[in-house]
């Protein structure tokens, strides 16, 4: 049975009530659930800026503002899916291996429940976790990677854990289809000209935002098409991707950005008939918007767009 969507805004005003995603019921219960927003506020892993742990609740105040019709792949997603926001998963804060044991765990049971767990971070890092959860169900799986950084260097200060190590590690722990893998914006200084060469030696596809804009985002759309059929997809936005003009409150900004649309056109044509069994948007730190909730209401969408996608998916399916 279909269960209760969003609130009704024009009957409840959108400042009013607890900040779940989109206003959506907070709850763990997870029979004939298709999505669940999960938060997951851990910053541990970060090498600059840290306050991305209050992405989540950030993201989901903005997320307020959202309707539930996409007027680009012309659905309404509450007619086709149920979702929930299933809550933040246990942290414990200033201990990362044993964060990403335990965001792991507390992934699972989504999972398990067939649920497609679109997570709010948190730095980099915790998308490790998700990997590693997502593999018990589904093995290794084919990721879209939006981001202006590759985040796989290998050790820093020695330690083999932060949020520029995360695919460098889920590609050494198996998590990931090697010929599979497209990271997408990459741009700004390096440590050394070798810095990509542990992605590219393992079959890792990258873009920089030079080519892209060589090469046209309908190219870089046609990529992604061929990468993701036929394989269960990943899909990890690193909210640095857009430029800073569009999201100035991130821990790491890089200039020469793509702005909102460009990652809206990406996201929707790239990733239409996808097979999406999770993904998230990390690296939301709101102390460092000038702007205010700038860059929560870019992250709110994106993530609107991918539940979007699954919406989508599922009406293709019917």
């Amino acid at each position: 049975m279909k269960k209760p969507f969003y609130v009704d805004s024009l009957n409840y005003p959108r400042f009013s009530g607890i900040k779940t995603f989109m206003r959506l019921p907070y709850t763990t219960d997870l029979d004939d659930v298709d999505f669940a927003i999960v938060g997951i506020p851990f910053d541990c892993g970060c090498s600059f800026a840290a306050g991305s742990r209050f992405g989540p609740q950030s993201i989901r105040e903005a997320s307020a503002i959202l309707k539930p019709y996409n007027p680009v792949l012309k659905i309404d997603v509450q007619q086709y899916c149920n979702g929930i926001d299933y809550g933040d998963v246990l942290t414990i804060p200033g201990y990362m291996t044993e964060s990403l044991d335990a965001i792991a765990q507390g992934l699972q049971p989504i999972i398990d429940a067939g649920a497609v767990p679109i997570c709010l971070g948190g730095d980099h890092s915790v998308t490790l976790a998700e990997l590693r959860a997502i593999s018990k169900k589904y093995g290794q799986v084919a990721l879209v990677h939006f981001d202006s950084h590759s985040d796989t260097g290998d050790l820093y200060f020695g330690q083999k854990y932060n949020h520029g190590t995360t695919f460098r590690r889920a590609m050494e722990e198996g998590l990931l289809l090697p010929e599979h893998i497209l990271q997408i914006g990459l741009r700004g200084p390096l440590y050394s000209e070798e810095q990509f060469q542990f992605a590219q030696s393992h079959g890792f596809e990258q873009l920089s935002n030079w080519e892209i804009r060589e090469i046209g985002l309908d190219a870089v759309i046609e990529k992604i098409q061929q990468k993701t059929a036929g394989h269960p997809v990943f899909v990890t936005f690193d909210i640095d991707f857009l430029d800073a003009a569009y999201a100035p409150g991130t821990g790491t900004p890089e200039i020469c950005g793509f702005n909102t649309f460009e990652a809206q056109k990406l996201v929707l044509q790239g990733l239409r008939n996808a097979n999406i069994i999770g993904g998230d948007l990390v690296e939301v730190l709101p102390a460092a918007d000038s702007a205010g909730m700038i860059t929560s209401y870019a992250a709110a969408g994106i993530v609107f767009d991918l539940l979007s996608l699954i919406a989508d998916k599922k009406r293709n399916r019917k």
